[in-house]
C-alpha cells in the first residue's frame, strides 16, 4: 500500500507541476493564447499530453494500468466544457488502445471517457467567463465526488482493484484537482488584477476613454512610423451652463455619452482620448488633406449635435454641441506643436460662434494660418 501511495503522490506532483508551468508559459511566452479562438483546442491538446505523460509510466496491477489520468481530464472538462474535454481525450485514448491489455476498454471508459463526461455535466456554462474564468471550487469538488463514487464502485465491481487502492486513488485525485483549481484561480486573479491596473493607468476613469498619456504614446509611435494624420481638439460648448442647470452627475453622463459616440465614430487606427474637463482629443490617421480632416471632424460634430442628450433643449441654441479645431501633421513636426496648433484652431471655433470646425495648416514657410469653418 505504501508503494501505491508514493506512486499516486508522484502522479499528483506531476499534474500540479505541469499545470503551473503551462500557465506561466502561457502568461509570459504566449499572453494572447488565452484570448484566441483556438484556446479550447490548445488547452485540450496540452491536457491530453499531460494525461499521456501520467500514463507513460503506470502502476501495473494484475493486468491493469493504474494512474491519475482522470484528474486533468476531469478538470479541463469542468473548466472549459465538452469541447476541450473531448480534445483532451484523443491522445490518452489512442495511447491506451495501443497498450492493449485485458482491461483496455474498462480503463478507457472509467478513466478517460467518464471523467470528461462528468466534468462536462458540471461545467458552469452560465457563469463561464473566458479567457480568465474563475473556478467554482465547491461545484468542482462536488462533481469530482460524483465521478469518484461512480468510478470507484465500477472499478471494485469490474476489475481486480482493491477498495483500499481505489480510495487512495480518489483521495490523491481530489488533492490534485483541488490544487489545479487553486493554481488556476490564483493565476487568473493575478492576471485580472494586472489588466485592471494596466487599464486604469492608461484610461480615464469617468469616460473609459484612453487618457492623455496613453494618447501621446500611441500617436508618437504613429508619427515615428510616418503615418499621415490630423490632430483634433474638441470642447463641449457651454458645458458650465449645462452643469449649473442639471447638476454634475448629468454632466458626467454627457461626457460618458460623448466618449461612447467618439468610440463608435472612430475608424480602425484612429486614436481618441479625454484631454481633461470637457475637452477631448482625437488623432485621425491616414489623413493627408485639409478637406478630409475637416470632413471627419465635422461628421463627429454633427453626430454629437444630433444626439438626444438629457436637458439639451435648455442649452443655448436648443441643443448640446461641440466645437472642434484640427491641425494636419507635417513631416517631422513635434506632436506638442501639432496639438498646440489644433488647440489654437479650437479657440478660433469658439471665438467664431461655437458648434463648428476650424482647421489650421501652416504653409511651407509657416507664416500663415488658414481656417476652414462651417457653421451649424
Amino acid at each position: 500500500m505504501e508503494a501505491y501511495f508514493f506512486y499516486f503522490f508522484e502522479n499528483m506532483a506531476l499534474i500540479i507541476a505541469m499545470m503551473y508551468l503551462g500557465l506561466k508559459a502561457r502568461e509570459y511566452l504566449a499572453p494572447n493564447m488565452a484570448e484566441s479562438r483556438k484556446a479550447p483546442l490548445l488547452n485540450g491538446l496540452l491536457t491530453g499530453f499531460l494525461a499521456f505523460a501520467i500514463m507513460y509510466n503506470p502502476l501495473l496491477h494484475e493486468g491493469m494500468r493504474i494512474d491519475l489520468r482522470e484528474a486533468p481530464l476531469y478538470f479541463i472538462a469542468f473548466v472549459g466544457g465538452w469541447l476541450p474535454g473531448v480534445i483532451a481525450m484523443i491522445i490518452p485514448f489512442i495511447y491506451r488502445m495501443m497498450m492493449e491489455g485485458p482491461t483496455v476498454w474498462l480503463g478507457i471508459m472509467q478513466a478517460i471517457i467518464l471523467p470528461v463526461l462528468i466534468g462536462s455535466l458540471f461545467h458552469d456554462r452560465k457563469n463561464y467567463r473566458p479567457p480568465y474564468a474563475m473556478v467554482n471550487i465547491k461545484r468542482m469538488m462536488i462533481g469530482l465526488a460524483v465521478f469518484e463514487v461512480i468510478k470507484s464502485l465500477w472499478m471494485v465491481a469490474s476489475t481486480p482493484a482493491t477498495a483500499g487502492m481505489v480510495l487512495m486513488m480518489a483521495l490523491m485525485a481530489a488533492i490534485g484537482v483541488l490544487a489545479l483549481g487553486w493554481i488556476l484561480n490564483d493565476t487568473h486573479l493575478n492576471i485580472i488584477r494586472w489588466k485592471a491596473l494596466e487599464h486604469d493607468s492608461t484610461h480615464d476613469a469617468l469616460t473609459g476613454l484612453p487618457n492623455l498619456r496613453f494618447f501621446h504614446e500611441q500617436v508618437r509611435e504613429l508619427k515615428y512610423r510616418g503615418v499621415p494624420m490630423a490632430i483634433v481638439m474638441m470642447d463641449v460648448d457651454h458645458f458650465k451652463n449645462y452643469n449649473d442647470t442639471h447638476g454634475h452627475p448629468a454632466g458626467d453622463a454627457v461626457l460618458r455619452s460623448i466618449g461612447r459616440l467618439m468610440e463608435e465614430s472612430a475608424r480602425p487606427g484612429d486614436v481618441i482620448a479625454r484631454y481633461g474637463g470637457e475637452e477631448f482629443i482625437l488623432c485621425f490617421t491616414n489623413v493627408s488633406s485639409v478637406e478630409r480632416s475637416f470632413e471627419l471632424a465635422d461628421a463627429l460634430r454633427e453626430r454629437i449635435e444630433g444626439y438626444a442628450f438629457y436637458g439639451a433643449d435648455q442649452q443655448p441654441g436648443g441643443c448640446l454641441t461641440v466645437s472642434l479645431g484640427a491641425a494636419l501633421a507635417e513631416t517631422e513636426q513635434p506632436l506638442d506643436e501639432l496639438i498646440e496648433q489644433a488647440d489654437r484652431a479650437l479657440y478660433e471655433s469658439k471665438k467664431s460662434g461655437r458648434n463648428q470646425v476650424s482647421i489650421a495648416k501652416l504653409n511651407a514657410e509657416k507664416e500663415a494660418e488658414q481656417h476652414y469653418q462651417v457653421n451649424a
